[in-house]
This record gives structure tokens, C-alpha cells and sequence, in this order.
């Protein structure tokens, strides 16, 4: 049964899809973080400015963008174009924010090295969260940054260099995959061994709550829906106790972790016999995954009344949201207790932009894509411009394009793109010279 979207059926959307125009050059880098974690980027330059005093950096917290849309243009304008990936490329089972923002890190510190005296971080998607997270501890002394994850384990933030980007740009950005995880996960799943386990009254695919079920797998035969405001109170209300319920899992496993550790430690250890020594260094070695089953369930990929926009029914990742809910594809489906607090619970993740953007002062631009299935303008676009700290920052909606910017299917050109990119590359310009 293939129910992705077409989005993704010529390739990822995110890519570019012409090189520059101009004569330029590749370099592949293998970059350390201050941590000593390898991870890797791409550097793009225009031949014709071997020295530019302006950098870009693009990345992600599992994808690839080291081929992202916005390369052609920067590279055009002079400008270095670095897309990289984190330490954890097309896997974020053991993604923890407060260990990825050191590879954005790196990212700097290796254009700082090169000689360019201007940062500007571009944050596509999750890139946006994981840049404001980024920045609101590079902007903190030493001694002021996170000190711990919320797993409990101590971070380098306050041992290492992290340099504050010179300028912010979000494109298409939410407010943090932790924050999406509270409005996607099914609040109808009562029980995390049992997925099939279903609460009708908390369902949003159950007809009797307002749901309209397509009769096309294309969902080409779709009706949005319009759910009242007491089911959705209690809907949202129901998903943040689920996320509160998954945590106190991750929190169990961690501290099984920890009490094999204290035993470990414990001076009478090399008094007990071998088998209980073993158990006891197995407790200590174990790494769980958790399976977080059924999280693609937002009320607005089938109810347009709630937050309207011109975007079209579904996800990004598929038109009939009722069944990918089923699938393996959907947002932080395996996490270890670490990564899922650290990167998908929003009730615990640092990487929150609505905590975030209010420390951050630096000259921000906002761009929002009107059609985005996954983020929205009064949920998420706005309230994340209005939150932003600086005084320098602009608001700019594009009201028919989508999430990346990327075309109809089919369509080779991406003149959304080319629109984004029009005030993108002025902006900078503007502010740190050609």
C-alpha cells in the first residue's frame, strides 16, 4: 500500500534541482565537533570570490541538506554555501539536541577558520529549531548554558567554543520536533505495547468524532473535516498526557540504567558471584529503543476550520494521514529514552523555539510557505515571529508555496524557490555586503 506523497516519489524535495549558474567549486569536509564526533558538509564557493567574507550554513537533525535549494543562489551572490549533516544523518534514534548543536558548531568554527567574518544560519524545517536552540546557548557564557539533558546527563556546553551566527533565517520552520510530537501523536492509543488499542472517543479518524474517511488511497476524494471545540480540547489535552506518559517511560528505563551504574560502582560488587556481576554489567551496558506508535495525527491535516490556509489536505508525507498513522514512516517512531526527551518530547525538549527565539537578538528573517501542511500561521508562523527577541526581523508569506518550496509534481522548475531566494540573498546582502 504506497501512501507517501508524490512529493517524494522524484527524489527529496529539499535538493536543489539546477546547479549554479556561475563557475564554482565542491569540497567535500569531514568536520569534528568540539566533542571529538565526526559528521560531514559540503562547501559550496563561486570561483570568482575565493575569499567571501559572508557564510551560509543549512542543516538538519537527520536530514541531508548538503545539496539543499538554497545553494545556486548563494553561491551566485558570493556567498559560501555549507550544507551539512549532524552526527546523525537519516536516523534520529539517538538524537540528542544538546549533543547535535555542537556539530553546528563546527560548522562555524570551520568558516571561522577559512576566514568569513559573517554567519548566517538557515534553518529549513527541523533546521530552524535546531539553529535557534543553537544560538540561544551560543549567545549564553560558558557557565550560564544547559548544564544537563533532560535525561540527566551532563552536556559540554559549558566546556566548549560555540560562536552566535551573525544573522537567522527560517524557512518554513516549526517550532521544535518535540513541539511538533505533542500535536501529531495519537492520543488514542491507550497503551504503548497494545498499538491496536484504541480509544474511540479520542480518535480524530472515527466518524462518530467528525472524521470524513476518503474512499481514494490518493485521498483525491477528500472533504475537510470540521471537529467541534470540545472534542479538540480534549483531544489536545489527551496527546500532552500521552507525551507525558512516554516520558515517565524514558524516565523508568533511564533510571534502571542508573541503578545498575550505582551497583556497578559499589565497592561490594567484587564480592558478588560472576552471574550476578553480569546481570548487573548487562543492566549497566542496555540501550532501549522505545517504539512510539501512531504519530500522524494532527487535527489540521483534515480540519482546514481550525487554522485556516491554502494548503492542501493531508501531511507532507501523505494525503491519507488516517492510514500512514499506521506506517513505519511518521515523525519519532524508535528513540532511545535519551533521544526521545532530549529531541521528541515536547513537554521536555530544550530545543523549543517558544523558549528559545526570546533570547535571541540577533537580525532574524521569518519566511513562511502559505501552503505548508505541517506548519501553520497562527499555531506556528506567527507565533513564532512574535516571539522572536530581536529588533531587526522580518515577516515574509508566500502564499502559495509549500513546505519546501518545491513544485507540483512533475514540474522540474521550483519558482517558489527562486522567489524565496529573491529576498533571501538581498537581505543578507543588505547587511553584511556583497
Amino acid at each position: 500500500m504506497n501512501l507517501v506523497s508524490k512529493t517524494y516519489w522524484l527524489g527529496t524535495p529539499f535538493n536543489m534541482r539546477r546547479p549554479p549558474s556561475v563557475d564554482y567549486a565542491v569540497e567535500s569536509l569531514l568536520l569534528k565537533a568540539p566533542d571529538g564526533r565526526e559528521h560531514r558538509g559540503v562547501l559550496w564557493t563561486s570561483r570568482k570570490v575565493p575569499r567571501p567574507k559572508t557564510g551560509a550554513i543549512f542543516m538538519h537533525p537527520r536530514a541531508d541538506f548538503q545539496h539543499h535549494y538554497v545553494v545556486p543562489r548563494l553561491v551566485e551572490a558570493g556567498i559560501a554555501a555549507l550544507g551539512a549533516t549532524t552526527r546523525n544523518p537519516n536516523n534520529d534514534t539517538t538524537t540528542v539536541h544538546e549533543e547535535i548543536i555542537l556539530d553546528v558548531a563546527s560548522c562555524i568554527a570551520e568558516l571561522k577558520k577559512r576566514g568569513v567574518q559573517n554567519i548566517v544560519l538557515i534553518g529549513n524545517s527541523g533546521g530552524g529549531a535546531l539553529n535557534g536552540f543553537y544560538q540561544s546557548q551560543a549567545l549564553k557564557e560558558k557557565g550560564k548554558r544547559i548544564a544537563t539533558t533532560p535525561g540527566g546527563r551532563p552536556t559540554r556546553l559549558g566546556q566548549v567554543e560555540m560562536i552566535p551566527a551573525d544573522a537567522m533565517i527560517y524557512l518554513a520552520a516549526h517550532k521544535g520536533e518535540g513541539m511538533i510530537m505533542n500535536e501529531v501523536i495519537d492520543p488514542s492509543a491507550v497503551d504503548e505495547r497494545q498499538p491496536f488499542l484504541t480509544d474511540p472517543a479520542l480518535d480524530m479518524y472515527d466518524e462518530t468524532n467528525g472524521f470524513l474517511t476518503p474512499s481514494q488511497l490518493d485521498a483525491s476524494d477528500a472533504q475537510w473535516c470540521s471537529y467541534d471545540a470540545v472534542f479538540v480540547q480534549r483531544f489536545r489535552a489527551a496527546q500532552l498526557a500521552r507525551v507525558a506518559r512516554i516520558d515517565a517511560i524514558a524516565r523508568g528505563l533511564i533510571a534502571e540504567n542508573e541503578r545498575a551504574e550505582q551497583l556497578h560502582a559499589d565497592p561490594d560488587f567484587a564480592k558478588l558471584a560472576p552471574g550476578k556481576q553480569r546481570e548487573i554489567l548487562r543492566r549497566e551496558a542496555f540501550e532501549p529503543v522505545m517504539t512510539i506508535y501512531r504519530t500522524m495525527a494532527n487535527l489540521h491535516y483534515v480540519d482546514n476550520h481550525l487554522d485556516p490556509s491554502p494548503r492542501d489536505y493531508g501531511s507532507i508525507l501523505s494525503p491519507r494521514t488516517d492510514l500512514m498513522n499506521w506506517k513505519l514512516l511518521g515523525f519519532g517512531r524508535y528513540a532511545t529514552p535519551h533521544a526521545w526527551l532530549s529531541t521528541w518530547s515536547g513537554l521536555s525538549s530544550h530545543a523549543n523555539q517558544m523558549t528559545d527565539l526570546p533570547q535571541i537578538g540577533t537580525p532574524t528573517l521569518f519566511i513562511n510557505a502559505g501552503k505548508d501542511q505541517e506548519i501553520f500561521p497562527a499555531t506556528d508562523a506567527r507565533a513564532m515571529f512574535d516571539a522572536v527577541a530581536a529588533k531587526d526581523k522580518t515577516f515574509l508569506n508566500f502564499p502559495d508555496a509549500r513546505h519546501y518550496f518545491n513544485p507540483p509534481f512533475g514540474q522540474r522548475e521550483a519558482p517558489d524557490v527562486e522567489k524565496v531566494m529573491d529576498a533571501v540573498v538581498p537581505w543578507i546582502l543588505e547587511r553584511f555586503g556583497a
